[in-house]
């Protein structure tokens, strides 16, 4: 177990970083849920089966992780945002002046207030997952993967947009 261990931390570690900040910004709070995200893992794998691989499973349990400890004790937290409403552009804003790590932040930032399955859906997007991937990590269908994935982006974009013409 410890060698399987070793190759989740080594293979998936700079994206669980990510995933991580994707559900805090605080450094504190973000070095407390990866490592609670680590724990998790360690024991978890025990009852890995090879089912699904193991990259799922990975997925499966930082996101469970994170959702467990960031966004249930939150339900009562200020609004979370709806998939009503394209993330095709935010690089144009970047590439237009705004300071590439601010931008990212705020990325961060309007990534987190999404209700959690949209948060899960968008940073296994940023992962670089296809939506069949996604779609087996989440239990959701292909299809709904690619329209929630296209909504997010709409919302996002004009969220970041509407941020930075106020003043943030």
């Amino acid at each position: 177990m410890e060698d399987r261990y070793a190759e989740v931390a080594r293979t998936f570690g700079a994206a669980l970083e990510r995933l991580a900040g994707g559900y805090e910004r605080d450094p504190d709070a973000r070095r407390d849920l990866l490592q609670e995200i680590h724990v998790a893992l360690w024991r978890s794998l025990a009852r890995y089966d090879g089912r699904c691989s193991l990259r799922t499973w990975v997925y499966r349990v930082a996101h469970n992780t994170a959702i467990s400890r960031v966004v249930r004790p939150r339900a009562a937290a200020p609004r979370l945002v709806a998939i009503d409403e394209d993330l095709e552009s935010v690089a144009e804003v970047v590439d237009h002046g705004v300071d590439r790590r601010r931008a990212l932040d705020r990325l961060y930032t309007l990534i987190q207030r999404l209700r959690p399955l949209d948060r899960q859906v968008m940073l296994l997007y940023l992962e670089d997952e296809d939506a069949a991937s996604i779609a087996e990590i989440t239990g959701l269908s292909v299809a709904n993967v690619s329209t929630k994935i296209h909504r997010i982006k709409q919302i996002l974009v004009r969220q970041f947009y509407e941020g930075t013409h106020h003043g943030e």
